[in-house]
């Protein structure tokens, strides 16, 4: 419960520089990793917790010994895994799944059964189980908005939680009964503490994830509306030219069909000139035929 999972954190199993992650370790470990061994060691440890804890009744002081022992090594697994996780780089699927999975279940199995034992109220499980579950469900109610981090008060709440539980498994009597008894105090106090702290985290998370994708819709749709607002301002701009266009071509038509009248106006004027040239001429030759005929005939008389 490191807040990391404890085969998560990085890639290749060779030990980065400075004992800090590499960047360029990008690949998947190999499933048998340590790290995923001592996280696969705790979850075989559930069950024997379990077992261990019922023998004879539950309240054999040896058993109860036996199982505080399961108990312990599965707590200190936990932090070792993630510390070797986060140290080497191994990362691996399994190690994101089963990790948070093996702190639940340990946790989970030591509080219902010490409650069926009647050692602890169920309440006190109830609480601690609900907010565990919750936060478990919250985080991916918000996963697509952001991660919630681990924080400082989370880290105490499980060493607190982990603390009291194990001194419930042992069959403590006297001022060691009544320390237990604070301490477990202190782990739900944490619990609710800590807890709605996640609560608020998850909805300020939400608030500005929704406030984002809306603004990047209105951004969309400004961008959407200019595109339009452009592509009509476009075809306007070709309606004008097209009319224009049309105007000019009129225009040259109106020309072309002046030259065309002038230029008939010419051509019947110069036939028309050509026409009474030729009818002068006819008219002169008509003339002189009659006095070449006047001419002839006053020579062809005889004088008197």
């Amino acid at each position: 419960m490191t807040g990391v999972p404890a085969s998560a954190a990085g890639g290749t199993g060779r030990r980065a520089p400075g004992g800090k992650l590499g960047a360029a370790a990008v690949n998947q470990a190999s499933l048998w990793n340590i790290a995923n061994i001592l996280t696969m060691l705790r979850l075989v440890l559930v069950p024997a917790f379990v077992v261990l804890l019922l023998q004879d009744g539950g309240y054999d002081p040896a058993w109860r010994a036996w199982a505080w022992a399961a108990f312990a090594v599965a707590m200190i697994t936990d932090i070792f895994d993630g510390h070797l996780a986060r140290t080497y780089n191994l990362v691996t699927d399994f190690g994101k799944i089963a990790d948070p999975i093996a702190d639940k279940a340990i946790m989970a199995a030591g509080l219902i059964c010490l409650s069926a034992l009647g050692d602890l109220p169920w309440w006190v499980t109830g609480v601690i189980l609900f907010r565990e579950l919750g936060i478990t469900l919250m985080r991916f109610w918000v996963i697509r908005h952001g991660v919630i981090p681990a924080s400082r008060g989370g880290k105490m709440k499980t060493l607190a939680q982990g603390t009291a539980v194990g001194m419930y498994v042992l069959a403590l009597t006297g001022p060691l009964a009544t320390l237990r008894w604070w301490v477990m105090a202190l782990a739900v106090v944490l619990t609710v503490a800590t807890g709605l702290d996640y609560v608020r985290q998850a909805v300020v998370l939400r608030r500005r994830g929704l406030a984002a994708e809306r603004a990047a819709r209105a951004a969309e749709a400004a961008g959407d509306a200019e595109a339009a607002a452009g592509a009509a301002r476009a075809g306007a701009g070709g309606a004008v030219a097209e009319v224009d266009g049309a105007d000019g071509g009129v225009g040259a038509v109106g020309g072309v069909g002046g030259v065309g009248v002038e230029a008939d106006g010419d051509e019947a004027d110069g036939t028309a000139g050509r026409a009474g040239a030729a009818r002068a001429g006819e008219g002169a030759g008509t003339g002189g035929t009659g006095g070449t005929g006047a001419n002839a005939e006053a020579a062809a008389e005889p004088p008197r």
